[in-house]
């Protein structure tokens, strides 16, 4: 029996498992992170591995500015899943927005080094090497970005991370 639900059956654990995790993402997605926390938690009572509960719940406290929190998720899911590419991801934003820059770069190489058409990634790395000043590798890691992705000039062209760089020529030419 966990938090006063007892279960009959492996199947029954597995469906209350999956109902709470889907009132958590119901929560996340109707922009309720401490509500969809709260059943993260649920889950994690009873499946303290379950990945996606794990994965959603950093996800949520980073919504909340808990970076330092989300970053142990990520590292915990990072354990066992050592190229879960959506949490090195954010774990690499986490960093970003804690302004540790260098560490966030370290998590967007190690995506590229698995996925090297991995746009996100690239986009992430152009954006925090531009709040580093190193300009000329943001443009590079843009112009990446951009020509696997289209959509990232559209989003670079309207970034706050890029606004040194929104009068380089070079710049101009990769978001217009």
């Amino acid at each position: 029996m966990v938090s006063g639900i007892g279960f009959s059956s492996d199947d029954d654990e597995g469906l209350a498992i999956e109902y709470l995790y889907s009132i958590g993402m119901n929560h996340a997605r109707r922009g309720m992170p401490k509500d969809a926390i709260f059943y993260f938690d649920k889950v994690l009572l009873i499946e303290p591995s379950h990945t996606r509960a794990l994965f959603n719940k950093a996800n949520a406290l980073g919504k909340l500015g808990k970076y330092e929190e989300a970053i142990l998720l990520y590292d915990s899911i990072l354990k066992t899943t050592p190229a879960h590419s959506e949490s090195l991801l954010n774990k690499g934003l986490a960093f970003h927005y804690l302004g540790r820059y260098d560490e966030a770069i370290s998590c967007y190489d190690a995506i590229t080094a698995l996925e090297p058409r991995n746009a996100s990634a690239f986009y992430q790395t152009a954006c925090t090497k531009a709040l580093q000043k190193k300009q000329s590798e943001s443009l590079k890691a843009l112009e990446r970005a951009i020509l696997l992705d289209q959509q990232f000039a559209t989003k670079a062209g309207k970034d706050a991370d890029f606004s040194d760089l929104h009068g380089d020529p070079r710049f101009q030419a990769l978001v217009s």
